[in-house]
Formats: structure tokens, sequence, C-alpha cells
């Protein structure tokens, strides 16, 4: 079911490469123009020093449209976290490639691409079951405009910028054994330490808190006590549940398409779909599941009309959305003060409703519809309150407690300092780390032997980072201390005990695979180089 399209990382490993590169090349100031191409007079920019055309910048979009839904199961403008900006950036970066790959006579044969569609197909399907393409283009593609010749330019552009990073990234190959060898044991040899911790929490108890002093440090950390701007909202929800009986109604009204369309789907996703036991509860499921699909589509469709009804009142103003909303009958519900960092209960930080209702002003109040999940909002500004400094009677409170921590952390720092130099000074007399330890009153920590590849170690809690840990440890020699390192809570000093070998017979299997990721990775690096370098010499976008 299209509808549960998965994430894919390993088929066409290209496009993501692309993806995750464009954060380091400088693009200039933004364009002003619509993200549609503007017309045929609209500055779009150039490649290569060649001017991009209107149909040539929307067959780039269209591409990286295609390419973000299959490889996030979403489109770009569902996802919160994507911005115009950035669709823009990498819509020119798919032109700069497209220009690339001509130049160096890259082709794609049918053969190809009809290869590339169908392992792309077979991608989306569960249990072996392939998606047919007709499936593809009327479930999926059609909906948002898209059409069978779309999917195979976007075919063709993927195994066109494949070939180009093979070509680019050359030098990724050139991996001897013995190179490859060396990389896997760096990366798995593992080290056995002991640490001493010195946590701000054991050393709450020396903090000397007096009036002057809390007072002292609000004057000097006043900044840190800034609230940032805030935003309130008026708003109506178009929410999915409201619209569930509407959308049985038209189900029913459709009552044998209904049930060969949920029996279609029963083929596809058998007897388990989302975890049920039988074919009844399967079916069940799937029911309730179009069931809600329609009634999203539903509500999308009403929070359209009603937010083409409110941006069509002139003059444009906020009290637009009450006035629409009376006339047809609909709630306005009213969100509190709330900051782009923290959100509200319903819209959190990362939602589509609250990076908009940041970008509401006075001239542009109104905003939507905006989709969050299965339901549909249209806003409208109700105030802003900008940025102001909490006075230190309103937070006397968490002032005197950071203070507390702050002192603590300090304290901390310096026994941790101190314990150091007397821990030298034992080592160099002959003692071992145990008993120079002991000596000092300080009990180590023994933690479970890790690798440079190590993703997490539990033992620490919030004492280090496991990066912290990592770099001391990798950075000072068996049988030897690391000097003291500081922490946001305090700081630590390890010992390292040994160091485990790499078993020979684990690095003979991993090897294979470890070299071709590793030549993968070297390649990455080869190209995101060279991409960088092209981008500012052949990219020119539109001021």
């Amino acid at each position: 079911m299209i509808g549960t399209i998965r994430k894919h990382t390993g088929w066409l490993w290209a496009v993501i490469i692309t993806a995750t590169i464009v954060s380091f090349i400088y693009w200039g100031a933004g364009a002003n123009r619509n993200n549609n191409g503007g017309g045929s007079g609209v500055n779009l920019g150039s490649v290569y020093g060649k001017k991009v055309t209107k149909d040539a910048y929307l067959a780039a979009k269209r591409d990286y449209f295609l390419s973000f839904f299959f490889h996030n199961g979403t489109w770009p403008e569902n996802d919160a976290s994507i911005t115009s900006k950035e669709i823009d950036q990498q819509t020119y970066l798919s032109l700069l490639l497209t220009e690339k790959a001509r130049q160096l006579g890259i082709n794609i044969s049918p053969d190809a691409i009809a290869t590339g569609a169908s392992e792309r197909l077979a991608a989306l399907g569960r249990k072996g079951q392939v998606i047919t393409l007709e499936e593809l283009v009327n479930q999926a593609l059609a909906p948002k405009g898209f059409t069978e010749v779309d999917f195979e330019n976007f075919i063709r552009h993927e195994l066109m910028i494949e070939e180009l990073i093979r070509t680019v990234g050359l030098s990724g190959d050139l991996i001897t054994p013995q190179e490859a060898t060396a990389a896997y044991q760096l990366e798995n040899e593992q080290l056995v330490v002991q640490a001493v911790f010195f946590n701000a929490s054991n050393y709450l108890g020396a903090v000397r808190v007096t009036p002057a002093a809390v007072g002292q440090f609000y004057t000097n950390y006043q900044a840190e006590y800034r609230l940032p701007d805030q935003v309130q909202i008026n708003y109506v929800a178009f929410t999915m549940s409201n619209y569930l009986a509407q959308s049985r109604t038209e189900w029913a009204q459709t009552n044998m398409n209904f049930k060969e369309t949920v029996e279609h789907y029963l083929s596809k996703e058998g007897d388990n779909f989302e975890g049920a036991t039988n074919k009844d509860e399967a079916r069940a499921k799937i029911t309730q599941l179009l069931i809600e699909e329609r009634a999203a589509e539903d509500a999308k469709k009403d929070a359209s009309d009603f937010a083409g009804a409110v941006f069509n009142l002139d003059p444009v103003k906020p009290e637009n959305l009450a006035t629409v909303a009376a006339q047809k009958g609909l709630i306005v519900h009213h969100t509190v003060p709330f900051t782009k960092d923290a959100g509200t209960a319903l819209f959190d930080s990362a939602s589509a409703v609250t990076k908009a209702a940041f970008e509401l002003t006075d001239d542009s109040p109104l905003a939507g519809p905006l989709a969050e999940g299965s339901d549909s909002y249209v806003i409208a500004l109700a105030k802003t309150l900008p940025s102001y400094i909490l006075s230190f009677d309103q937070i006397r409170a968490r002032v005197t407690v950071d203070y507390e921590n702050r002192e603590s952390t300090m304290i901390a720092q310096e026994s941790g300092a101190a314990f150091y130099q007397s821990l030298t000074n034992k080592l160099a007399a002959g003692k071992s780390f145990a008993t120079a330890c002991v000596l000092s009153g300080q009990s180590p920590l023994t933690l479970p032997a890790f690798s440079t590849s190590t993703q997490s170690l539990p033992e620490l809690g919030e004492q280090a980072t496991l990066g912290q840990i990592k770099e001391a440890a990798f950075t000072t020699g068996v049988g030897r201390a690391s000097g003291f390192q500081p922490t946001a809570t305090g700081g630590f000093v390890i010992f390292v005990q040994s160091k485990i070998p790499v078993d020979q017979s684990k690095l003979v299997a991993d090897l294979p695979e470890y070299t071709k990721n590793l030549r993968r990775a070297r390649q990455n690096e080869a190209f995101n180089e060279w991409l960088q370098n092209e981008a500012a010499g052949a990219l020119q976008m539109p001021q």
C-alpha cells in the first residue's frame, strides 16, 4: 500500500549523498521569485554560464520532489523541516548535476531505466510483492500531478547521478586490502578503561548561597534570562476524526467498489497487515485505514475551501478568519502565547503550524491550510510579544538553582584538576591507578570495553558523552591516565587499562563488506569535495 511507503537507503545512495551536502555550499542571496519558476521573463540564474530556462527549472524541481518522496515516504511540503529555500537549493543542485552529466556524455539506456524502475517498484512492495507502475501512478503520483513520464525521467536522473558520482569519485575506489585492514582494525580495536567522575551534584553542599551572590549572578548572566519572541494565533481546525462518519457514508455509496478495494489491498498486504493475526482482522484494519484516508482528504478539501474564502476577503486582515468561520458555523480556537522552540501542547516546535505562525506579519496575517498529520488548520495572527528579559523577582528561585549548579560545577572541576595532579605524582612514584584512587578517596568505575565504532555506553548516564570518553581514551596510551576532562556537569579522568585486539576470524569475515562500504565512503568524500567546488564556480542563483 502506497499509504504505508517505507524509507529506503540501500538502492540508490547517490541522491542521499547529494542531499547531505547542501549545508556545505554557499548559495548567496535567496531568489525573489515564485517557486513555480516564474514567467518567461523571470531571471532563474545560470549553470555553467547557461541561463536556466523555466522548463529546465520545473523539470529539476519535479525530479527533486519525486526523489524526496521515494526516499522519505512523504512530499517535501508535508515535512515541516524542509523550507522553500532548501527545495530551491536542491533544484539547482539537480540542474548542475544534469548539465555536468551532459558535458561528460553520460547517457542512460532504456534497459537500465527499465531495470531501475523495476527495482524501485519492488522496493515499495511488501513480502516480495511488487507495486505495479499503474498502482504507483494512480495512488501516489497522479494526486500530486505527476505522470508515468515524470517517473521515467526521475529514474533516468537518479541513474545519471549515480554514474556521475562513480565517475567523479573514482579515487574512492583506490583502496588497497592493506589500507582496508588497517582502517578496520582502527575502528574495531577495543579499550578497557577505568574512569573517575566528578559530578557537580556531589558538591552542592559546598556551595555558599547568599542573596548578594545570587543577585550578582543574575546581573552577570541577564542575557540568559531573556524570553524569546512569542506569538499567539487563532485557528480553525479541520480534524480527520470529525470526517469519519462522512467518509463511511461516501464509501457506502460505492459499496461494491469499496469491498473490491479492501480485498485488493488485502491480497497485496497479507493477513498480518499492521500486526493483524488473521484475515478478518487485517480486512478490518485496511477498511479503517481507507476510511481514515478519505476522511483526511475530506478535511483537507474543506480546509482548502475555507482558506480560499478567508483569503478572498478584502482587505486582508486577521479578523477575516473569524468572519468566514461565523458564516460557515465553524469554531475559532485560540492558543496561549508560545515561543518557536517550545511550541504548544497541540503544535510542537517542529510542526508546520508553529513554523507558519512565526512567519505571520501585520501585512501577511493569515496562513493555511497547514497539514498536521491527518488534520488541517487555517491560522490567523492574534498578537506578537517581543523578546524581553525576565526580572529577578520573577525568577528568583530559578536563578538560585542556576547559581548553585554553576558553583558546584566549578568546585567539581577544581577537585578533578587537583585529583589529576595528585594522580600523576602517585603514578610517577610507582603506585597503581587503583591504589592512587584509594589514597585520594576516589572510587573508579570500570567501563565495558568499547571501540571507536561503539554507539552507546549506558553506564555513562549523564556524567559524560560517549564522544568525550572516546576522545580522551583513544588519545591516551595504554597504562596511562588522561588529563582532567571538563564536562557540562563536572568532569572526569580516565585510565586506559588495556587494549583488546581485533578478532582475526571476524576481520576476515567482515573485510569484504567493510572494504565495499569504505570505498563508497571515500567515493562520497571525493564527490562532496568536487561538488562543493563545482557549485561555487558554476552556479549563479538569481538575486
